[in-house]
């Protein structure tokens, strides 16, 4: 394990007890032994992960851990069945040179010139020992031991992400909307929950919810709810990147003397201007009028022309259509080869 805990948990020195917090959440819900059973390297992590957060996440543990270390836990450790620190007739670890009026229990007055006499630990030196000792337990001042001991102090362990996919409409991906999900989470009973859903959300597109997912066995923060977002297809419309493509039937008139048709989009209907002598598969850009995501950027409209012939056309209507092919004498297929 890494000596430094603000290391094995990804933070500055500085780092305050929210963002402490947070890089533990992150990185207990990477490591949990739940979600890798047979992978050693991140059970050891995890373990490792919640011994810093068990010591940066206490204050009086911080402190100690700032000045002397990972060390400091040793020095708070006392003779047999826990009875705290007791005096030997020895400078404790971290002390030397330190002066102090009074004397350890028992005998020996602590000073420079070593062991004295008095019974009386300075009041500075007996703060810092009730800490090393979690407040006291486990240390007398008086010279006697006191069966009373503070365990340490476990981090709750984070619930379990659930995962859950959703289809929702063309139109919906698109202009954003929100969808109502039926949830199970493990043995928890079964919930409704609406998802809000961003405009111009992506296929695959996963968004999470924020202790949504199932809730901890250790009074820890709850899982995350990872919704995965499938966008059905549109009869009309497909999407490339944040532009639209969108087909647009025209009559042959339209399309050989010019024109102008109405089409829809997300934002409202448009009205463009068909040139004359557009073919079948010519793309009219409609600036602007595509994709509005949240971030402020934004597609185009693409209307691709189709001309579209009736399916049935009278004798009277064929001739003149025979009529028109001759006098135009036009060869669609000149450019075609190989």
């Amino acid at each position: 394990m890494s000596e430094d805990y603000y290391d094995t948990l990804g933070v500055a020195r500085g780092a305050n007890a929210d963002e402490i917090q947070k890089a533990y959440r992150k990185l207990a819900r990477k490591y949990h032994p739940d979600l890798n059973p047979d992978d050693k390297t991140a059970q050891k992590k995890f373990k490792e992960v919640q011994q810093a957060y068990d010591v940066l996440s206490d204050e009086k543990k911080r402190k100690l851990y700032d000045q002397f270390g990972p060390a400091f836990e040793q020095m708070g450790a006392g003779g047999p069945g826990g009875a705290g620190p007791q005096w030997t007739g020895q400078v404790p670890p971290g002390f030397e040179g330190f002066e102090f009026a009074g004397s350890w229990p028992g005998g020996g007055g602590y000073g420079a010139g070593g062991p004295g006499g008095g019974g009386q630990i300075p009041p500075d030196l007996e703060d810092l020992l009730r800490q090393f000792t979690g407040g006291g337990a486990g240390f007398d001042p008086g010279g006697g031991t006191s069966t009373r001991r503070r365990g340490r102090r476990r981090p709750a362990e984070p619930g379990a992400d659930v995962r859950h996919e959703v289809e929702v409409p063309f139109r919906t991906a698109v202009t954003g909307g929100e969808v109502s999900l039926r949830i199970q989470r493990g043995g928890q009973k079964s919930g409704t929950i609406s998802v809000k859903i961003p405009a111009g959300i992506d296929d695959g597109q996963t968004i999470r919810l924020r202790g949504q997912g199932e809730a901890s066995r250790s009074d820890g923060p709850a899982g995350d709810l990872l919704v995965t977002v499938r966008v059905a297809p549109h009869a009309n419309f497909r999407r490339d990147g944040l532009d639209l493509v969108v087909k647009v039937p025209v009559t042959l008139a339209d399309a050989a003397l010019g024109g102008k048709v109405d089409v829809p989009t997300p934002h409202g209907t448009i009205t463009l201007k068909v040139p004359a002598g557009t073919s079948s598969g010519t793309r009219l850009r409609a600036k602007g009028q595509g994709i509005h995501k949240s971030d402020g950027r934004t597609g185009d409209l693409y209307a691709e022309i189709l001309i579209a012939i009736p399916r049935q056309i009278d004798s009277e209507s064929a001739e003149l259509i025979r009529k028109l092919n001759q006098k135009l004498a036009f060869d669609p297929r000149a450019d075609l080869n190989w």
